[in-house]
């Protein structure tokens, strides 16, 4: 029987920073993201979106990424606690890169999450950690490039998300659209 899915960390930063402070608990701000986060608005909020046109929607107001991705790192030998990679949440349990876009994450009693798409990494992965963009980006069988730097997502119910709190997936109805860079 597989492991409840479950938050393994928290973490948020007012500032434009790689990583995120651990916290015990955020908030998250329906149509807005994390409170007190720097990517949290209604519009995109990433510096080099910004400069290409502010007014687009913020589909990245919440970053999640599986434990999961962050222990292959570790037994390659790089250090990335929750919060290391930039996340906002991080879940073990839950497929996360796997999901279709639309799936509905149910964080904690009251919080909600509408998956948007896949973060793309980035060249900033590896001024973090030299090597570590490797862990994060590479090929599949049919050679087609796999993004494995979390999913990003948008705030459609508000609430307290903790550590230790259960997370639920809700999948969209009609057909399954897999997950793009956002």
């Amino acid at each position: 029987m597989p492991a409840a899915a479950v938050v393994v960390g928290v973490a948020r930063s007012p500032r434009h920073a790689f990583s995120k402070d651990a916290e015990p608990a955020i908030t998250l701000v329906e149509g807005l993201g994390v409170e007190g986060d720097a990517h949290a608005g209604t519009t995109v909020q990433h510096r080099s979106r910004v400069r290409r046109d502010p007014t687009q929607p913020n589909l990245r107001q919440v970053h999640l990424i599986p434990i999961e991705v962050l222990e292959d790192a570790a037994a390659a030998g790089f250090v990335v606690p929750p919060g290391a990679m930039g996340e906002n949440v991080t879940t073990r349990g839950v497929d996360l890169l796997g999901l279709p876009t639309g799936t509905l994450l149910e964080l904690g009693p009251d919080a909600v999450v509408r998956v948007t798409g896949l973060r793309n990494p980035c060249s900033q992965i590896d001024d973090h950690q030299r090597g570590l963009l490797k862990q994060m980006l590479g090929r599949d069988d049919r050679g087609e490039v796999v993004r494995r730097a979390g999913v990003m997502g948008v705030v459609v119910a508000g609430g307290v998300v903790r550590r230790g709190d259960p997370v639920a997936t809700v999948l969209p109805d009609g057909a399954h659209v897999a997950l793009q860079p956002v």
